[in-house]
């Protein structure tokens, strides 16, 4: 019968910036992509903002494949259910360690973004990272992980202002998806703030600029 073993490799993990020094930047952002996108893409969403207010780090899930077929376009993704707890660890040390690398000081305002899959990542991350602490947090058309205790996702929302945002044609959030989180968010005593705008499962320039004006 066969046994399965594992080990530990080192591996390239690849981000994407935009911003023009970190150091001087009013406000440094880690946003967390969704299932089946690219980091590189993903930020374009981010691109239109002051590079030299805001500083926007994007990193990318380990596991990419083929959208469709065998060729053509790659998405990535940040875990799937087959070793699920193995790439959860493997996600949470190296986005410890790409905050670690970089210069952010007191004074700079921290803003963690997650996306879709990403808000799972992005809880997560919070929840059980040495490295997660952020002034605000967004949670953008995603739902909260389950299997997260609830007095470690308690934790980690408790030290954020958590803001959710929904688009109203999103196929992907359904009412009853948005219930549940907020069911979720009332069950931990979290006091977040939602967001609701005109459009589907997408970070939209202006619904974006909104946010920013109102946080």
């Amino acid at each position: 019968m066969s046994k399965k073993r594992t080990f530990t490799i080192q591996k390239t993990a690849r981000y994407f910036v935009h911003g023009e020094d970190i150091t001087k930047a009013k406000r440094v952002w880690f946003v967390i992509h969704g299932y089946g996108q690219l980091a590189q893409y993903f930020i374009r969403s981010f691109e239109h903002l002051d590079p030299k207010e805001n500083f926007i780090l994007a990193p990318e899930g380990f596991h990419r494949f083929y959208l469709d077929g065998f060729s053509g376009r790659v998405g990535a993704s940040w875990m799937t259910k087959e070793e699920r707890l193995d790439d959860i660890d493997d996600y949470i040390k190296y986005l410890d360690e790409l905050r670690e690398r970089q210069t952010i000081s007191p004074n700079q305002e921290t803003i963690l973004l997650g996306f879709s899959q990403g808000v799972a990542t992005s809880m997560r991350w919070l929840a059980l990272g040495n490295n997660s602490k952020f002034d605000k947090t967004i949670l953008w058309a995603g739902s909260m992980p389950h299997d997260l205790k609830s007095e470690d996702a308690k934790n980690a929302l408790d030290e954020t202002a958590v803001h959710c945002v929904v688009g109203n044609h999103d196929p992907f959030l359904t009412k009853e998806n948005i219930e549940r989180v907020k069911s979720h968010l009332n069950q931990l005593q979290i006091e977040a703030i939602w967001h609701e705008y005109e459009g589907d499962h997408r970070i939209p320039i202006e619904p974006l600029n909104k946010l920013i004006a109102r946080i």
